[in-house]
């Protein structure tokens, strides 16, 4: 509901649950069903890809059994990439690296509650479905870097889904805005109202404290930023160029430089992890609510600095490779 203009406040009817209070339907989850959509918008891609024939080769022609199988394989990789880079890098307590069986444990380990796979790392995913689909391609014969193109192609609009998901589950909300775009998100951080920042901030954006002992404060919707550049933006981009490319492997690597940069700037408006905060940073003991100097880097933006450089990297080999194999063939004719 709008206020003043000023800042938003997240919808109540919005609930991590599809249907909050329903016995066994309450298990079904917003973000579950956008996973569900998205690994079917990518099947969608891929299969539209597949008709126009460029994934075919003089030997075989690609069916949507090749399709299912790539995606399925790919799919298992990716959770597991997503899964073990979670726990092993972003959680804190060291809990996985001591047991590490508990990193496929879907049940809380006081409560043994059903919890799911809770905590899931793009990082690790990307890394994990990349390393999938070369063994699938390996063990198929198929040409890796002409196959991972096209998945290069599909992945960013499945993407846009996995972020709406986040966005409905009120988590990964971005920092502190005087954005009229801002939104309270019910689960972020509270701060002190008697604070004087909290007091001049509240202030600044025609917040009522009303005596309360605790604020929340509107935050950048870094969900929705991330849905529509690393998403629809990036998809836009690379099925434009899917026709155009030079060679096998370019749009792989245009993926993985273009959603590197695009992520590392949505990262100034993305809260880090209270138990890690900044990686990198400028100034000691730097608010993570708040980000005054670009030289506090994130853990997500560490990453997407090495995708950058791969990607950069693996467009300067496959352009080195790809000259000498003309040769070669000009040489044979």
């Amino acid at each position: 509901m709008l206020n003043s203009l000023l800042y938003i406040k997240y919808p109540s009817w919005i609930h991590p649950e599809l249907f909050p209070g329903v016995p066994l339907l309450g298990l079904v989850r917003w973000y579950g069903l956008m996973y569900i959509i998205a690994f079917g918008t990518a099947f969608y891609i891929l299969r539209k890809i597949q008709r126009e024939g460029a994934l075919d080769t003089p030997d075989s022609k690609t069916t949507e059994d090749d399709i299912f199988s790539f995606i399925a394989f790919g799919i298992i990789f990716l959770l597991a990439g997503a899964r073990i880079l979670s726990t092993l890098v972003y959680d804190t307590s060291g809990l996985y690296w001591k047991k590490p069986w508990l990193i496929f444990w879907p049940f809380d380990t006081v409560t043994k509650r059903f919890t799911g796979l809770a905590g899931m790392s793009y990082h690790g995913g990307f890394l994990g479905g990349f390393i999938g689909m070369l063994i699938w391609c390996k063990k198929h014969k198929k040409p890796a870097l002409k196959w991972i193109d096209a998945m290069a192609v599909a992945i960013p609009l499945g993407y846009t889904f996995g972020r709406i998901g986040n966005f409905m589950n009120g988590e990964l909300y971005g920092r502190i805005t005087k954005a009229p775009w801002g939104i309270v998100f019910p689960r972020a951080e509270t701060f002190s109202s008697s604070l004087d920042w909290v007091k001049k901030f509240s202030s600044s954006i025609g917040m009522s404290l009303d005596g309360a002992r605790l604020v929340n404060l509107p935050r950048h919707p870094s969900q929705l930023y991330e849905a529509l550049f690393e998403g629809l933006f990036l998809f836009v981009l690379i099925w434009c160029l899917r026709k155009k490319k030079p060679f096998d492997g370019f749009l792989t690597a245009c993926y993985t430089i273009g959603y590197g940069f695009v992520r590392f700037f949505i990262e100034y408006f993305r809260e880090p992890d209270a138990d890690i905060g900044y990686r990198i940073s400028a100034t000691k003991d730097a608010a993570i609510y708040t980000n005054t100097s670009l030289l506090n880097l994130s853990t997500g933006q560490i990453f997407c600095l090495m995708m950058i450089a791969g990607g950069i990297l693996m467009i300067f080999i496959l352009a080195i490779l790809n000259k000498k194999n003309d040769r070669n063939r000009k040489a044979l004719q």
